[in-house]
């Protein structure tokens, strides 16, 4: 994964402004930068199997509206499922197209459809939060937590909430 200058700024002002950058800080957590909708948003690194460019997705019929269909992922079928509806967020504009991140969830593989991949982002266990009250509802359902960076906020999806379709079978 390549650098951007904005995000290594921002890596910088995030350890200036949590004290990640002073000696003996503790544990540290890694994760997977990607933006959805103009929101950050991280995934523990150790869950990210694959980045991937945009892919060839083929529609899976009856499937709900947040599975975008399946991918071939050297010769896997890998389910992909857009994170934008997922999230109650408008469908990508038809100019744009999608990065895959690729995790495994229960032994499946599953490519999540983001708007775009950052860095890996190293942070401090000891600045991680629970999702705060004010969080939009939708959000606060698919994340674990959060961390306050310099100008901006990072929220952690929680994998498997947002690969839990069990609760729309049961209501159907």
């Amino acid at each position: 994964m390549s650098r951007s200058k904005d995000m290594e700024t921002e890596l910088t002002g995030a350890q200036a402004s949590t004290g990640a950058a002073s000696a003996g800080s503790g544990e540290q957590r890694d994760y997977v930068t990607m933006s959805i909708g103009g929101q950050l948003f991280g995934i523990p690194v150790l869950k990210v199997q694959d980045v991937l460019g945009p892919q060839t997705i083929t529609r899976v019929p009856l499937a709900p509206v947040e599975v975008a269909g399946s991918l071939n992922l050297r010769g896997r079928i890998v389910t992909a499922v857009d994170v934008r509806l997922r999230l109650g967020l408008p469908k990508r504009d038809s100019g744009k197209q999608a990065m895959s991140v690729v995790v495994e969830h229960e032994g499946e593989l599953y490519s999540l459809l983001v708007d775009s991949v950052g860095e890996v982002l190293r942070l401090e266990s000891r600045d991680y939060q629970r999702n705060p009250p004010t969080l939009n509802p939708r959000l606060r359902e698919f994340s674990d937590g959060i961390y306050r960076l310099n100008d901006s906020l990072l929220v952690v999806l929680s994998v498997s909430s947002l690969l839990n379709f069990g609760n729309r079978a049961d209501a159907a």
